[in-house]
């Protein structure tokens, strides 16, 4: 009978942990609402040939100076294996799991290299990180590439696609 109000009473506290979990999530989506969704992927993508794939870790976005605090909102603070394709009207990363997000080369302001961010933390300049602005609200998006030496020429590719990332 010990046991068995031991293991009731650790599954209810489990319990409870995950619905203030669940709370706090909803509740994070609920104040980041007026951040708008990114844009659609253009029509057909998928099936055209990029100009550079990777396979990786899409890490999380967040905002500019903020690289703890993910944007749950749209479900860009969900982390999951993905390919981030560039393409000539920007990156488009395809996410296991979850939709697309898509970065118009246009909105790209800066790339760069991170050694972490939102629970992800890797060797020195060890993420890829695009900067850009998402509906005027300035982003950071991270991604692992699976390759060392694939970060380099993904950064490179989108610094050719997009002139603001440039100067």
């Amino acid at each position: 009978m010990d046991q068995l109000t031991t293991v009731l009473g650790t599954l209810l506290l489990l319990a409870l942990l995950f619905a203030l979990i669940r709370r706090g999530w909803a509740g994070r989506v609920r104040r980041q609402a007026g951040i708008p969704a990114p844009p659609a992927p253009p029509a057909g993508a998928e099936e055209r040939e990029p100009r550079l794939a990777v396979p990786g870790m899409y890490v999380a976005t967040t905002e500019t100076g903020a690289p703890l605090e993910r944007i749950a909102a749209h479900g860009l603070g969900v982390r999951a294996r993905a390919r981030a394709l560039v393409l000539d009207e920007g990156v488009l990363f395809e996410r296991q799991g979850a939709a697309p997000l898509f970065v118009p080369a246009a909105d790209v302001v800066a790339v760069g290299t991170s050694s972490g961010m939102v629970g992800k933390f890797v060797e020195k300049d060890g993420l890829a990180v695009l900067t850009w602005s998402l509906g005027g609200t300035v982003v950071d998006t991270g991604f692992r590439t699976q390759r060392a030496e694939d970060k380099r020429r993904l950064l490179a590719e989108v610094e050719a696609i997009a002139p603001a990332a440039r100067s």
